[in-house]
């Protein structure tokens, strides 16, 4: 116990005394010892390092984790040294949801039927996911984490370290400067006998043979007062001499931390090269990633074209229901154009086979306007008018058309184009 305490009282004042040589470094009343300029330059790099990597690595756990819950469940399984979980994606819970709709919608109906197929794809979709987030965890985040929780928590300490020793070190110099200045003082106090009148001898030979016992008392403290002197130089040497002992040992062991900090800041550029193979790892997955999915996606829309007439029904025998193919509408990917229905305008003159004669009707004096066309169209038959995505045409309406269309015009071509397929512009 009293060993203990000893040691508690010693890290205390070394504490303490560091603490005062820092405030006064601060403050600019002492003297700092500057590290070299490489040395310097590698502590900048190296918190350059770890503040970023810092930041790619919380930015890629919520690039592939967004839920903040998720993440913080996460980092509880990891502190406690247990498997994390496996955790159903978003598109396999989807593509679930959809085959259970299709069970009760029934998977003979067209609806149903096409739930199970785009449920199965989400299936294969999340699946992919799950791949990644896997592949990318260990690949690129696991290293990320270990170089900071690892590698840069020795660095730290071994910085700590450097920092102290060079408190020391400068409390060192301070203490020689110190000795030496009062060693330098001591040495110019100009002794008493050398000093003293040439009077005060000659009266002090003169009265000797009446008061010899006073010469005798004089001379006592004259010799008193020089050996004391000469005590007090020769202590503040013995001070000058332990100073500089302890100077050379702080020099010492701040060199030999110097060098070790030294050598764990150089290995940055071995953790800037496994960072780097990491990052390449990190993006091969994304490509395959992104690869499945495009593969999934294109199989996906092939099954679905393969029944183009069951995605719309009406009740109407007269109206069939047509929805482009997905290719002549590429200006959206991955979103189909809407579906239109084929109706009988009443009101205009058609030609025997049903088909308007489109040739037959004016534009009106006023009435019409200019409209974008948002996607590919091609036309079914010669009344009506093939479209071409983000071009410009002039539109107007008939007595008694069909609301779904109109009539566009675009230069000598005329024809019918759905309503759907355009942005009326003001």
């Amino acid at each position: 116990m009293d060993f203990n305490l000893k040691k508690l009282t010693s890290d205390a004042g070394v504490f303490f005394t560091r603490a005062v040589q820092f405030t006064e470094e601060k403050l600019g009343s002492a003297e700092k010892t500057e590290l070299d300029t490489h040395l310097e330059n590698l502590i900048a790099r190296a918190d350059c390092t770890k503040n970023w990597t810092e930041k790619i690595f919380r930015q890629t756990e919520v690039l592939l984790q967004p839920n903040p819950s998720a993440r913080i469940e996460e980092f509880f399984y990891e502190k406690l040294d247990k498997k994390i979980p496996s955790r159903t994606t978003n598109g396999e819970l989807l593509g679930q949801y959809m085959l259970d709709a299709a069970k009760d919608f029934g998977p003979g109906t067209p609806y149903g039927s096409t739930l199970i197929t785009v449920g199965e794809y989400q299936i294969r979709l999340g699946g992919a996911e799950r791949e990644f987030l896997q592949t990318s965890a260990i690949n690129f985040l696991t290293p990320l984490r270990n170089f900071l929780e690892g590698d840069w928590r020795t660095i730290s300490k071994e910085r700590r370290l450097l920092e102290n020793r060079r408190l020391d070190l400068d409390i060192c110099k301070a203490r020689v400067k110190k000795a030496k200045q009062a060693e330098a003082k001591a040495a110019a106090e100009p002794d008493f006998q050398e000093t003293r009148p040439r009077n005060y001898v000659l009266s002090a030979s003169a009265s000797a043979v009446r008061r010899p016992q006073t010469e005798t008392h004089v001379e006592r403290c004259i010799h008193t007062k020089t050996h004391r002197l000469y005590s007090i130089e020769y202590l503040w040497s013995e001070e000058v001499d332990k100073a500089e002992q302890e100077l050379r040992v702080a020099q010492t062991e701040f060199d030999r931390q110097a060098e070790v900090t030294r050598l764990l800041l150089e290995g940055i550029s071995s953790t800037h090269v496994n960072h780097l193979r990491c990052l390449h790892e990190f993006v091969e997955a994304q490509a395959t990633y992104y690869a499945q999915c495009h593969q999934y996606m294109q199989e996906l829309q092939k099954e679905l074209s393969r029944y183009p007439n069951s995605f719309a029904s009406n009740a109407n025998p007269s109206t069939s229901a047509t929805c482009p193919s997905p290719v002549s509408s590429a200006t959206l990917p991955g979103v189909s154009p809407p579906c239109l229905a084929s109706t009988s305008t009443p009101g205009i003159a058609r030609e025997p086979s049903g088909q308007l004669k489109i040739q037959d009707v004016q534009q009106p004096s006023t009435g019409h306007r200019k409209a974008k066309v948002l996607y590919d169209y091609d036309a079914h038959d010669t009344s009506e008018l093939s479209l071409l995505a983000d071009e410009l045409i002039t539109v107007y309406t008939v007595p008694g058309m069909d609301p779904d269309w109109l009539v566009g015009e675009r230069g000598n071509q005329k024809g019918k184009v759905p309503v759907t397929y355009l942005e009326l512009l003001s």
